[in-house]
C-alpha cells in the first residue's frame, strides 16, 4: 500500500521507516519493551503500523492464564490516556495534523495496529 503524506508525492522508504521508528520508540516508552518489528503503511489519509511481538511479560503471563479481556482492557484504558502523546510524536513526524489515533490488538498472532487518521494541513 502506497500514499502519500502530503496529498501530493508518495511517501518514500525513508519516511515510512521513520513512522515505524517513532511508533516503535512510542511502544517501548510506555510498554518498557519495543515490538519485534513494525512496518507502516499510507493509504489516503490513514498511516497504519503493523506492530509483532507487542507483549510484555506481565501480558503474555495473563494471556497464558486466559486473562485476554483483561489485557485488552488495560490497553484500551493506557490507549485513552496517551492518546495526546501518540497524536502528537506523530504530527511531529508526519508533518500534518492527526485528527485521531486508533490502536487494537490480536493475541494469535500477537500484533497490534496503530492507524493515524491525518486531519486537514492548517
Amino acid at each position: 500500500m502506497s500514499g502519500t503524506i502530503d496529498g501530493r508525492i508518495p511517501a518514500t522508504r525513508s519516511q515510512l521507516t521513520e513512522i515505524s521508528n517513532a511508533a516503535v520508540a512510542l511502544h517501548r516508552e510506555h510498554f518498557g519493551r519495543g515490538p519485534g518489528a513494525a512496518k507502516t503503511h499510507i493509504s489516503d489519509n490513514l498511516v497504519v503500523c503493523l506492530l509483532t511481538d507487542v507483549f510484555t511479560p506481565p501480558e503474555r503471563t495473563l494471556i497464558d492464564a486466559g486473562q485476554i479481556e483483561r489485557v485488552r482492557e488495560t490497553r484500551a484504558v493506557h490507549h485513552a490516556a496517551t492518546e495526546d502523546i501518540y497524536k502528537s510524536r506523530m504530527e511531529a513526524v508526519l508533518g500534518r495534523p492527526v485528527s485521531a489515533h486508533l490502536s487494537t490488538i490480536h493475541v494469535d498472532p500477537d500484533v497490534a495496529v496503530d492507524i493515524f487518521v491525518m486531519g486537514d494541513r492548517a
